[in-house]
């Protein structure tokens, strides 16, 4: 078998992007979606056709309404091909805002549903703010499932289980990016891969917690940068691939061990932790890494959702 192959047994594969024609050949149960990968997408001339169609379609609408039948529309593509859950992200813009993002998120889902698409193969992506959170402590309770993106520590992880939600996204890759940038000339490329790895030790830590803890908030490690972050992470509970580094694991056929376990988790020393509003935001704080990076993720996807706007708005 190759690497795919055998990644496949022990931990449930995700694809990561918004190409869906590109789906079919890493047969992936899910798929995930972000701002940044639907405007990639639709600046393809593989697109434009469906892009100009669902917009031509609900020409008049405000703009925000046009931007969520234009995601869905996606969805519904990438849905025909998996056999699982497809991932919607709700706008950024709106990270801090519990209200709006809820009121967004009944949409899309209403949006699902009235394409004839169950809530059970929908995940609702938000930022992983402490306003993220505590709305989708909200939504999870109404049966709508929802992915907490932009994570990148310890305590946003915490809170997330706390509230109960279906999915959580630790990033990875812009873990180690960070990491890598702060050392400078000092970083040590070998030193700090495959278990190693800042980004994979996050990951790692989060996934022990919650199995010793009988937390059922899935764990899914995304943002990559390279196939060794992928290997070190091997029975996770599910790992979110874009279709480059799919491509690489399906063309080798070396050996690819489980390397989490949930049992050995299980008989660890763990000590549990709580989040209330004040200690999670000093929590958060404290980690300037992740800090740093929520910020920079909800600007960048903010960015991209309005250049998404713009291509909307000129059609």
């Amino acid at each position: 078998m190759n690497q795919l192959e055998q990644l496949k047994a022990f931990t449930t594969v995700v694809a990561d992007t918004g190409n869906f024609l590109q789906l079919a050949q890493f047969a992936p149960r899910d798929a995930t979606t972000n701002p940044s990968l639907i405007l990639k997408a639709v600046q393809s001339s593989d697109y434009a056709p469906l892009l100009k169609d669902t917009v031509q379609a609900h020409r008049g609408q405000p703009l925000d309404q046009i931007v969520d039948q234009v995601l869905v529309r996606f969805g519904l593509e990438i849905l025909k091909v998996v056999p699982g859950r497809v991932s919607t992200e709700v706008d950024a813009r709106l990270s801090f805002d519990k209200a709006a993002t809820i009121a967004r998120a009944h949409r899309i889902i209403g949006l699902y549903e009235a394409a004839g698409i169950g809530r059970d193969r929908v995940l609702i992506k938000v930022a992983s703010t402490w306003e993220g959170i505590q709305a989708a402590r909200e939504l999870e309770r109404e049966g709508i499932r929802c992915n907490l993106t932009l994570l990148f520590s310890f305590c946003q992880a915490v809170a997330c289980g706390e509230a109960g939600v279906q999915l959580i996204s630790p990033f990875v890759g812009r873990i180690y990016d960070w990491y890598k940038k702060s050392a400078g000339s000092a970083w040590d490329e070998a030193a700090s891969a495959g278990v190693s790895d800042p980004g994979v030790k996050s990951v790692t830590q989060i996934y022990n917690y919650y199995k010793k803890h009988g937390i059922a908030t899935e764990v899914m490690g995304a943002s990559f940068r390279n196939v060794g972050q992928i290997q070190a992470l091997a029975g996770c509970d599910l790992l979110t691939i874009s279709p480059e580094l799919l491509a690489q694991l399906q063309a080798s056929e070396a050996p690819l061990p489980c390397v989490l376990d949930a049992e050995a988790a299980r008989a660890a020393d763990i000590a549990p932790v709580s989040h209330d509003e004040a200690s999670f935001r000093y929590a958060l704080n404290q980690d300037a890494m992740a800090t740093e990076k929520l910020a920079e993720g909800i600007r960048a996807f903010a960015v991209d959702a309005g250049k998404l706007d713009q291509i909307i708005q000129g059609l």
